[in-house]
């Protein structure tokens, strides 16, 4: 992330001496104090909100110190890393002091606890303003997490003008292989963008036989397989709600696309059952996704039907077997049945040591990024046990979310600090599946998010940057997409 220094970072400060103990914390933004971070993750910057002449800040780990003078606090990397190496399974001790005329005044010291555990060294997303009409300007981006590098996968504007209008959205990698991505390209020179080890392809994956187009992609883990659900999917917007627009599906299925064979394949399609966000377990042994009862009622429709009902859509998850050689499905398996709980689950996630699912849920629907009842809740799949995720939710929207490689980390999506825009938001995990306090991505500026009118969606770590260059794809986007074929599986 790249940005003017708007003070000079840490260097040779004196510490005040004379000082009155304020007797409280610190009012800091972002609120870091007590989380848990990576031992690779980029500083942590941070600024006083509380107005000061002057502000000093000291961190402490072991026998190492580093003192900060302003009011943002911006530690060098390499200084953080001394730092953090220091701290090494146990904390940063931090001590704030703040002169107001003659006065200094020293705050209650707070912690950074500094986890063994390192994360995916990227995190790419969707940067796109919280608009209706504005959708068209917009990037996937990726960001270095162990620094403040940002770089554009993909700029929607390359193919995009008023006349012929495009949108990008829902890449997806295969277990966080960037040289294994995938995003679709909607309205102006539509289709499946695909890169495999270096062939970029674009792919058509509507047919006779399915609903629509792929929509909501999940990569298996080792196999050339792409799951999607097919969506028809409509908005509608609120007059007199905190809510303000609902995401729908009118009718929905699952597909199964074979790279290989360019073959898409059914997996799921009742017509009384709205099918939605697959996701593999971790050894690719069975296909998990979310799915609402939806029975017809009136001769309206399908669509005002949805509309009207709209509270009644409330989906469950499931799973079905897989097998790798004959590439079909077994008979669907309940796994958390949230609608008799009169809720709605969604984005089931597997820990990668296949013990622990986690899911957004809400009162209904599947677009649980605008519903602000939205919460994360943790299952054990060991003993079936389920529970709201209290560590990690807010009294706001928690949403998308990720596991790391190593699953001792999440990233999520969130609008805990103002309620419009989505930010990641990153918390540990140990392995009884209790989690620390949540950590907004740090930047170079404290204030860079306060400052940037865009939301965060559809956070995935990686395990390196993608290398295909925005005009590479742009090059593929503007080619006619190759046709898939449907193949007919028992």
């Amino acid at each position: 992330m790249l940005g003017v220094a708007l003070l000079a970072a840490c260097a040779q400060t004196d510490v005040p001496t004379d000082y009155a103990e304020a007797g409280t914390a610190p009012s800091i933004y972002p609120d870091y104090a007590g989380v848990t971070v990576p031992i690779n993750m980029a500083p942590l910057h941070f600024q006083l909100m509380t107005d000061a002449d002057e502000v000093v800040t000291r961190f402490t780990a072991g026998s190492e110190q580093l003192v900060c003078e302003g009011t943002k606090v911006r530690p060098a990397i390499g200084d953080w890393q001394t730092l953090a190496q220091a701290a090494k399974g146990k904390q940063i001790s931090v001590e704030m002091f703040a002169r107001k005329g003659d006065q200094w005044q020293r705050y209650k010291p707070f912690a950074i606890y500094v986890s063994p555990d390192s994360i995916d060294p990227w995190l790419s997303y969707r940067l796109i303003s919280p608009s209706y009409v504005t959708y068209e300007e917009l990037t996937i981006s990726q960001r270095c997490l162990e620094n403040y590098d940002e770089r554009v996968i993909y700029d929607n504007m390359l193919c995009s003008n008023e006349k012929t209008g495009q949108c990008i959205n829902c890449h997806n990698f295969q277990n966080g292989n960037p040289q294994r991505m995938q995003f679709h390209a909607r309205q102006n020179l539509g289709g499946t963008v695909i890169n495999y080890d270096g062939k970029l392809t674009k792919t058509n994956l509507k047919t006779d036989s399915t609903l629509s187009a792929g929509v909501y992609p999940a990569w298996h883990p080792r196999l050339p397989l792409i799951a999607y659900s097919t969506n028809l999917t409509m908005q509608m917007f609120h007059t007199r709600d905190l809510n303000k627009i609902e995401v729908l599906d009118s009718q929905s299925d699952l597909i199964l696309y074979d790279l290989e064979h360019g073959e898409v394949s059914t997996v799921e399609n009742d017509p009384d059952e709205f099918e939605i966000f697959p996701f593999w377990s971790p050894d690719g042994k069975y296909l998990y996704y979310g799915s609402a009862h939806f029975a017809l009622q009136d001769t309206i429709g399908a669509e005002a039907e949805s509309i009207m009902r709209y509270k009644d859509i409330k989906y469950s998850i499931y799973r079905k077997p897989f097998d790798e050689q004959t590439l079909t499905f077994g008979p669907r398996e309940m796994v958390f049945d949230a609608a008799s709980r009169s809720l709605s689950a969604t984005l089931p996630r597997i820990s990668p040591d296949g013990r622990w699912l986690l899911l957004s849920v809400g009162e209904w629907g599947c677009f649980h990024i605008w519903h602000r009842d939205a919460d994360l809740w943790l299952m054990d799949l060991k003993t079936d046990s389920i529970r709201p995720f209290t560590e990690v939710n807010s009294p706001n929207v928690e949403a998308y979310h990720t596991w790391s490689r190593s699953g001792r980390w999440i990233v999520f999506s969130s609008r805990r600090y103002d309620g419009d825009f989505t930010r990641p938001f990153f918390a540990h995990v140990d392995a009884d599946g209790h989690a620390t306090k949540p950590f907004e991505l740090p930047c170079d500026d404290p204030d860079y998010h306060r400052q940037l009118l865009k939301s965060y969606n559809i956070p995935e770590l990686m395990t390196g940057p993608v290398t295909v260059t925005p005009q590479q794809w742009a090059d593929v986007i503007k080619k006619d997409a190759v046709p898939a074929k449907f193949r007919h599986r028992p």
